[in-house]
């Protein structure tokens, strides 16, 4: 089913033995704009802190009663490696991850079976340059949209398919101020991203975009 991902921002994250935190963003790859890994901020007196988890460890989304539960533990939850989301993510990064998280990493085969053992307390490698791969869902939000003939409108949210954890659209909201409306980009139309000029370049042109009846596809506030 498709859902706003916005939605799922500040959703409860409930682990095995009970609530550790809020969900505040996503880390997706940029290439096939599925999401690898949730942010969490973890329940601390007085502070935040921001942990990775993959999505393989999520159980089940619960959007009605805006909770998100794991099959994971409070501590692992707490022990998760923690990544500056406002940067691409190193490869050194992403092996830390993987180290922490075994099976549950996103390569892994999805049929394997969850574990709860995982250890806790590793170290994890400092923040380094490596090889572009993950973004932040929260730092590409406001990025302007072009079309092959000129510009569209500014990103506001993306439409997730739940099973599969893809970002099959953007949500552009196109037109002048009190003209304005939203229309679904598919991802699949996306060229490029120029993330120094903060812009997402499309294959399509702009008629072709904002053309009436476009597929019929809602906004991503009329989807349930």
């Amino acid at each position: 089913m498709l859902h706003p991902l916005q939605a799922l921002v500040e959703h409860h994250v409930i682990a095995i033995d009970g609530e550790t935190g809020n969900v505040r963003d996503f880390l997706f790859d940029d290439k096939t704009w599925v999401i690898h890994y949730l942010v969490v901020d973890v329940k601390r007196w007085l502070s935040r802190q921001e942990v990775i988890l993959p999505v393989t460890a999520v159980k089940q989304v619960d959007w009605e009663n805006k909770s998100l539960h794991l099959a994971l533990t409070k501590e692992q939850v707490r022990e998760s490696p923690d990544v500056d989301t406002k940067e691409p993510v190193s490869r050194q990064q992403e092996i830390a991850m993987r180290d922490y998280f075994g099976k549950l990493a996103y390569w892994v085969d999805r049929r394997s079976p969850m574990t709860s053992s995982m250890p806790t307390g590793i170290e994890y490698p400092v923040h380094t340059k490596g090889d572009l791969h993950l973004r932040s869902i929260s730092h590409l939000e406001g990025y302007e949209v072009s079309g092959t003939d000129g510009d569209i409108g500014r990103l506001e949210g993306f439409v997730l398919d739940e099973a599969s954890w893809h970002l099959g659209y953007l949500e552009v909201k196109a037109g002048e101020w009190l003209l304005c409306h939203s229309v679904l980009v598919p991802t699949r139309w996306v060229k490029s991203v120029s993330w120094a000029d903060h812009r997402v370049n499309l294959h399509h042109t702009r008629k072709g975009v904002l053309r009436p009846n476009r597929g019929g596809l809602a906004t991503s506030k009329e989807m349930t």
